[in-house]
C-alpha cells in the first residue's frame, strides 16, 4: 500500500492506503506532467507541493485518529517519493505513445497545416485509454518536445511564422 502527503504552506493533505494505480493515476503521473493534483478538496500546484510517498503495510482506520496515521506511516514504510516520481517521469519522457504521437504530427504537418482539434484526435485515436485531460497534456509535450527539436514550427492563422 502507499501512503501520501502533500504540503503547500500552510495547508497538507494526506491519503492513506492507495494502490499503485490510484497512486499513478491521482498523484503521479499528474505532477510527472507538471499538471496539478486535486485531492480533499484542495488543488495543489506542482511547482509549489513538496511530495512524500511511503509504501508500506496498510493503515487500519483506528490507528489513524488523533493525528497518529502519519507517524505509523513513516515508522512502518519506506519513504520512496524520488523512485516513484523518476519513473512516472520516464514514463512520460519515453512513452511508445508520445513518440507515436510525434511522428503523426510530423507526418500529418509535412502535408498540412494542424490545428488544435486535429492535433487533439491524432492524441485520441492513438491514446485512447487515458482520459481527454491527459490527452491534452500529451499532445501539449509532444507539439513542445517538437518545436524544441525543431521539427514543427508555429503559423499564425494567415500561414506565417
Amino acid at each position: 500500500m502507499f501512503h501520501v502527503e502533500l504540503r503547500q504552506f500552510p495547508h497538507v493533505a494526506r491519503a492513506f492506503n492507495l494502490s499503485r494505480e490510484d497512486l499513478e493515476a491521482r498523484i503521479l503521473r499528474p505532477l510527472a506532467a507538471a499538471r496539478p493534483v486535486e485531492l480533499n478538496e484542495r488543488r495543489w500546484s506542482p511547482e509549489k507541493v513538496k511530495l512524500t510517498v511511503y509504501e508500506g503495510p496498510a493503515i487500519p482506520v483506528e490507528e489513524m485518529g488523533m493525528g497518529r496515521g502519519w507517524g505509523n506511516v513513516t515508522k512502518t514504510g519506506e519513504n520512496v517519493t524520488d523512485r516513484l516520481l523518476a519513473e512516472s517521469r520516464e514514463a512520460i519522457r519515453s512513452s511508445p505513445v508520445l513518440e507515436g504521437l510525434k511522428e503523426a504530427i510530423v507526418a500529418r504537418a509535412s502535408e498540412q497545416r494542424v490545428g488544435m482539434v486535429e492535433l487533439l484526435s491524432l492524441a485520441g485515436a492513438l491514446a485512447a485509454d487515458i482520459d481527454a485531460g491527459q490527452r491534452a497534456s500529451l499532445a501539449a509535450r509532444a507539439i513542445w518536445e517538437l518545436l524544441s527539436e525543431g521539427r514543427v514550427s508555429l503559423t499564425g492563422p494567415g500561414g506565417t511564422d
